[in-house]
């Protein structure tokens, strides 16, 4: 069983900036993709970006060239910089760890972008 823990939501102006982190407690995080997702009121949950194994980064359209996904695989950590905000960003984000050894998710972080 892996526990990931999300951190760094908050509430922010548009085009303001924030970074979220996600830690895993697994000593094979290095094995996982991860994955942020978020969901919005009365909307379905949709995949925002990933990186995998290898370091490959995979964006929705909707935040290329706003959003960065890193992972550092010292730290179990997988991160979000998300930069240039707006008010559709806003959303709970959940933190996904996928691996052939299963899939997890965490408890989800609020990012409020409203003036």
């Amino acid at each position: 069983q892996v526990q990931l823990v999300e951190s760094g939501g908050d509430l922010v102006q548009p085009g303001g900036s924030l970074r979220l982190a996600c830690n895993a407690s697994t000593s094979i995080f290095s094995r996982y993709i991860m994955g942020w997702y978020r969901q919005a009121p009365g909307k379905q949950r949709e995949q925002v970006a990933s990186i995998n194994t290898y370091g490959s980064r995979n964006y929705v359209a909707s935040v290329k060239g706003r959003f960065t996904i890193s992972r550092d695989n010292a730290k179990n950590t997988v991160y979000l910089q998300m930069n240039s905000l707006k008010p559709e960003d806003t959303a709970v984000y959940y933190c996904n760890a996928w691996s052939a050894w299963g899939n997890y998710w965490g408890q989800g972080t609020q990012v409020t972008v409203s003036s």
